[in-house]
């Protein structure tokens, strides 16, 4: 299958969206109730990120289909103007896009937090700014009636994601999530596992969604993670929006770096809030029960993309991280070339396993836990993130044609695709985390043909 060659990345260029109130319709995925009303940031891009090591040489040629800088191209192409933010309504006469809801059997709940971690500058802008992320929380939850739905990108956020794409809240109007904001945590089912999940390059942490809830639905407590600066968008409270200011060239190998910072940083604050603490930086109200819910000794990771590669960095940094699961994402730096006790899981397109990427091979031959490699036959690269169910919506708007959609996703149904995802996901992290064995991780499963186990 012929792959497009990618086109060059836009560069993000607003970066202040104006103070108008009425650009908070809703209070979304990743926000906090302070979020509704305040000031937007006017902050000076980056310079100067020069990474300090080469990238490692056992790596196939960046114009691979796997490779991250296709992770938004050809879809994040335009420069987004300042005017294109000035109002996040949505028309209710555009397009509605629907996502696929969760299956488990519990209810979904989220909460947004703001966390900012003191001991760090970001590494992204000048100046000595402490990282600052932000991040949601789903999870199991009870009495969800009268919690209202959180929308799948916040406002301004997503005002910014459609312009980026060449559409406007009048056109499109992003999906509404199966989160619950704030409602209880189902307590009855104890202390639950914990599962990070890290994105695509430039990605947002929305693009994990359809996997978020449903591993919520299942009986865990998900982290959705926003990488500031690295992110194409992230809204913070006061209708604050910050955006990619990554510098060109910035090695993929120092870019993992971060990310694994930010997620041992993450997991630190979630054992504040296991001992009872509230560690967002508006203390904003946490969701009842969330502190007694929270279990820090089962704790797993999984990331698209670069997001799949952080995974492996991330449990190199951080020994809490007891099992990992990369979603087609190549590998870069040391991290693949140490060895890792812990279980692994590879999970790539139909066009990408270790016998083609030099970095899977490397990994492989390290992992020293259980480990298993299986690839999604008639996917692509972008299957892997909520593009797969919501870029043939959009196509007509888009002007894709149907060869395009397959030559950017693969063969496989858009429903389809989100399902297995679902089922091995799920499967592997019940038996590492859950010691619940499945037998979907033994070898081909006749429910699955699409599934193939690369030995």
């Amino acid at each position: 299958m012929k792959h497009r060659r990618p086109r060059p990345r836009r560069r993000a260029i607003a970066r202040a969206v104006g103070t108008a109130g009425a650009l908070a319709v809703a209070l979304g995925a990743g926000m906090t109730p302070a979020m509704a009303a305040g000031k937007t940031s006017n902050k000076p891009s980056a310079t100067g990120f020069s990474p300090d090591q080469p990238e490692q040489p056992n790596q196939p040629g960046q114009n691979t289909p796997w490779a991250p800088e296709n992770d938004e191209a050809p879809l994040h192409h335009k420069a987004v103007h300042p005017d294109a933010l000035a109002s996040g309504r949505a028309d209710a006469s555009g397009l509605q896009l629907n996502m696929p809801a969760p299956t488990g059997p519990y209810g979904v709940g989220m909460v947004g937090l703001h966390l900012v971690d003191k001991s760090r500058t970001d590494p992204y802008i000048p100046g000595s700014s402490s990282r600052e992320l932000m991040v949601s929380l789903w999870y199991p939850a009870t009495a969800t009636s009268g919690h209202y739905q959180a929308p799948w990108m916040p406002s301004i956020s997503g005002a910014h994601f459609l312009a980026s794409r060449g559409l406007s809240p009048q056109q499109v109007t992003l999906p509404t999530t199966a989160g619950h904001v704030l409602a209880p945590v189902n307590t009855k089912l104890g202390k639950l596992p914990v599962l990070l999940y890290s994105t695509g390059l430039h990605s947002d942490r929305a693009m994990g969604t359809a996997l978020a809830q449903d591993l919520a639905s299942r009986g865990y407590l998900v982290v959705t993670v926003d990488h500031t600066h690295d992110a194409n968008e992230v809204q913070f409270p006061g209708n604050r929006l910050e955006v990619d200011t990554m510098p060109p060239g910035a090695h993929s190998s120092d870019t993992l770096k971060v990310r694994a910072a930010d997620i041992r940083f993450v997991i630190n604050q979630l054992g504040t809030i296991s001992k009872g603490g509230d560690p967002d930086a508006g203390h904003a109200t946490l969701p009842s029960g969330l502190s007694q819910s929270v279990d820090m000794s089962r704790i797993g990771m999984f990331g698209w993309s670069l997001g799949g590669a952080a995974v492996d960095t991330a449990m190199q940094l951080d020994h809490r991280i007891a099992a990992g699961a990369d979603l087609d994402g190549q590998f870069f730096g040391s991290a693949p070339s140490k060895d890792l006790d812990r279980p692994f899981m590879l999970f790539s397109s139909g066009t990408h396993n270790r016998n083609n990427d030099g970095s899977w091979r490397t990994l492989w031959s390290h992992l020293k836990g259980y480990r298993v490699d299986i690839q999604l036959h008639g996917s692509a690269h972008l299957s892997f993130s909520d593009n797969e169910w919501m870029v043939p919506q959009e196509a007509g708007l888009l002007g894709l044609s149907q060869d395009q959609l397959q030559q950017m996703f693969g063969t496989i149904d858009p429903d389809r695709a989100v399902q297995i995802q679902r089922e091995y996901l799920a499967a592997f992290f019940d038996q590492e985390l859950r010691k619940r064995h499945s037998s979907l991780l033994d070898g081909p499963a006749e429910q699955y043909p699409e599934i193939s186990f690369v030995r």
